[in-house]
C-alpha cells in the first residue's frame, strides 16, 4: 500500500524533529514556512516540498498534520481563505499533534467534518530527539475509521501509540499529564535550590530520593541540569510550560471544579517569566529558585 501524502504546519524543535523522521521513512512531505527559516530549508534541502499557505499544503496533502503551540495558533491556521479547511477535500485527515484547549478541538472537529473531512487530536510525549528516533508517545482521539487509516504513519513517529476514545480525549488526558510533570518538575527544582540553602550536597538529595518512590524521569531531567549542567534532557520551555498549566486550570474550570495541586507550578512559572526566563528550559528552573530564595535574603 502507497504511502499517504503528509503536509506538515509547525516547523519548530518538535515538528522539524518529526518532518525529518517521516522524510527517513519514506513520505512525500509538504511544508509551510513560518518563522524559521533554516528549519525549512534544510528539510527542502532533503526533498520536502513548500507551499505558499496552510490551504495549499492541505490540497497537497492525503494527511495534514499540525505541532504548534497553542489553540490560538491552531485556529489560526485552520479557519479563514488560506486555512487548512479551505483546502481540505473529502477523505482527508488533520491531525492536531499541539497541546490544545479540548473545546477548541471539538469545535474545529466539526467545522473540518463540514468540508467532509476528519480531524483527531494526537498531542505527543517525550522530546525531540525522541522523534528523530520514531520513539514519542502519542495520544490520539477521534473517528476510530479514520485513526484505522493514520495507524501505519502514527506507528512511524512513535514508540507508544494510544487510541484513546472521542475527539478531545488526547488533548484532555495530555492536559492532565502535563500538568502532572510540571508539578514534579517544580518541586524538584525546588527541592535542589532548597538543598543549597540548608547546605547540603545535590547528589546526596538526588540519591536518597532516586532509591525511592519517587524516582520518575521527571526528576532525573531536572537532576541532568541541576547536578550534570545539561538543560537538554527536557527540551521544552518555561513558556510553553506556563501555557499547559493554564490550559488545564482553564479546563478545570470549565468541568466546574478548581485545581489546588496546579497553583504552586503555575505561581513558578508566572514569576520565572517575569524575570525574564520564559525561553529557557523548564529544568533551569532550579535557578529560578536558587534566584528567588537570595532574593528573600535581601527583603
Amino acid at each position: 500500500m502507497s504511502k499517504p501524502k503528509i503536509g506538515f504546519i509547525g516547523i519548530g524543535l518538535m515538528g522539524a524533529a518529526m518532518c525529518n523522521r517521516l522524510l527517513d521513512q519514506g513520505y512525500e512531505l509538504t511544508i509551510v514556512a513560518n518563522r524559521s527559516r533554516e528549519r525549512v530549508d534544510a528539510l527542502v534541502g532533503r526533498g520536502a516540498g513548500e507551499a505558499k499557505s496552510a490551504r495549499e499544503v492541505a490540497e497537497a496533502s492525503d494527511v495534514v498534520m499540525l505541532c504548534v503551540d497553542t489553540s490560538v495558533s491552531v485556529e489560526s491556521r485552520m479557519y479563514g481563505p488560506e486555512g487548512v479547511i479551505a483546502g481540505l477535500t473529502p477523505g482527508k485527515i488533520v491531525i492536531d499533534f499541539g497541546t490544545s484547549l479540548p473545546a477548541s478541538t471539538k469545535t474545529i472537529g466539526a467545522a473540518v467534518a463540514e468540508a467532509g473531512a476528519t480531524y483527531l487530536d494526537c498531542p505527543i510525549g517525550r522530546t525531540p530527539s525522541h522523534a528523530l528516533e520514531g520513539k514519542l508517545n502519542l495520544m490520539c482521539s477521534g473517528d476510530a475509521a479514520a485513526y484505522a487509516r493514520v495507524e501505519s504513519v502514527l506507528n512511524d513517529l512513535g514508540e507508544n501509540v494510544f487510541h484513546l476514545g472521542a475527539l478531545g480525549t488526547g488533548h484532555t488526558i495530555k492536559l492532565i499529564n502535563n500538568f502532572f510533570a510540571q508539578a514534579v518538575a517544580n518541586g524538584m527544582s525546588e527541592a535542589f535550590a532548597m538543598a543549597d540553602k540548608a547546605g547540603v550536597d545535590r547528589q546526596k538529595v538526588y540519591d536518597v530520593m532516586a532509591a525511592g518512590p519517587l524516582h520518575s524521569g521527571m526528576m532525573d531531567f531536572v537532576k541532568a541540569y541541576a547536578i550534570d549542567n545539561d538543560p537538554n534532557k527536557l527540551a521544552f520551555s518555561i513558556r510553553n510550560a506556563r501555557k499547559d498549566v493554564g490550559y488545564y486550570t482553564d479546563m478545570a474550570e470549565s468541568l466546574g471544579v478548581e485545581s489546588i495541586m496546579a497553583a504552586g507550578a503555575k505561581k513558578a512559572l508566572d514569576l520565572s517569566i517575569e524575570a525574564g526566563r520564559g525561553d529557557e528550559f523548564v529544568p533551569l528552573q532550579v535557578d529560578f529558585f536558587v534566584d528567588h530564595f537570595k532574593a528573600g535574603d535581601k527583603d
